[in-house]
């Protein structure tokens, strides 16, 4: 592969992420506000409706805030959903390369294949951590809000900024650092269940077909949603963490949680274990099958452009 054609490829892993990014959002937003809704309600808020279950969440949400309630926070996830995807594909597809060391034919191991991935997520949390908090703390404004609501994604940072400083921007990225870790197993999961995959379809009389040609969207969409609900069982837990330091502070300006060891002890001491895997149900109806979209959506983006070279070539 020549240095065109890998600069070529790393900008099309980077564009097939965007578009699969915005993809996944757009569709399936109002359970990723309910999934953050359950995450920092430790039942010590005064500032969040109770919810009984994902359904039921839902329905009051829409109830009592309508459709801009479900959409809260909308822009800043759509932007940092596009924004980072296309910097992890772009980082991830440049890691793998560079692993390769120019040869077409080598394959990476399982563990380069995690290396990569842990380097592109590691990259993408410095670049869009301050989205990620903006969108976190739009989806908690309810009518139960004490403090003067964002008006919207650049009120939030204007306001951020003028109260709380630059370094608030980046509260939170302790868990996030820790939360490459997810997309490294999922990558890995998903690479290597691809694999075994095409393997199996060799031996079901594909050999003649070029490995990408071997896979179709469903196949895609069901090692996405394998490799997704991998990732999310063993790393949750910094989710909620995560999403429990980006609240906003209270009235009187002082956080709920100091530090992410503030938010492990407060946790257990008052929700034990349980507590780290609040709102996983939601956070699985979400992701499953965002995983499944994103997955099915980029690869389809990279076979467009596949053919499309092999017309001019």
């Amino acid at each position: 592969m020549t240095v065109l054609d890998r600069g070529r490829w790393q900008w099309e892993s980077a564009t097939a992420g965007a578009i699969a990014g915005f993809a996944t959002v757009a569709c399936l937003h109002p359970l990723d506000v309910v999934r953050t809704r359950f995450q920092v309600n430790d039942g010590r808020v005064s500032n969040l409706p109770l919810y009984k279950n994902t359904g039921h969440a839902i329905l009051t949400i829409a109830r009592t805030e309508g459709l801009r309630g479900l959409y809260a926070g909308f822009y800043p996830a759509v932007l940092g959903s596009t924004i980072s995807w296309g910097l992890y594909f772009f980082f991830y597809s440049r890691a793998k390369q560079r692993y390769l060391r120019g040869s077409e034919e080598q394959m990476l191991s399982p563990g380069l294949h995690l290396l990569s991935a842990a380097e592109a997520g590691s990259l993408v949390c410095l670049f869009t951590n301050p989205i990620w908090l903006v969108k976190t703390r739009l989806q908690l404004q309810t009518p139960l809000h004490q403090s003067r609501p964002y008006s919207g994604f650049s009120d939030a940072l204007r306001t951020i900024l003028k109260e709380e400083g630059w370094p608030a921007l980046y509260k939170g990225i302790g868990p996030s650092l820790f939360l490459v870790s997810h997309g490294a197993i999922q990558f890995t999961v998903y690479e290597e269940l691809r694999r075994l995959a095409i393997h199996i379809k060799c031996k079901e009389g594909k050999k003649n077909i070029a490995n990408e040609d071997k896979l179709n969207s469903v196949d895609y969409a069901m090692l996405g949603a394998s490799s997704k609900v991998a990732a999310i069982l063993l790393t949750y837990p910094y989710q909620v963490i995560r999403a429990r330091l980006q609240q906003r502070p209270n009235s009187d300006g002082i956080p709920k949680y100091m530090d992410s060891w503030h938010v492990v002890k407060e946790t257990i001491r008052f929700e034990g274990i349980r507590g780290f895997y609040r709102g996983i149900t939601s956070n699985l109806l979400k992701n499953v099958p965002a995983a499944s979209i994103t997955f099915v959506v980029y690869e389809n983006v990279l076979h467009l452009f596949r053919l499309s070279r092999r017309r001019h070539n």
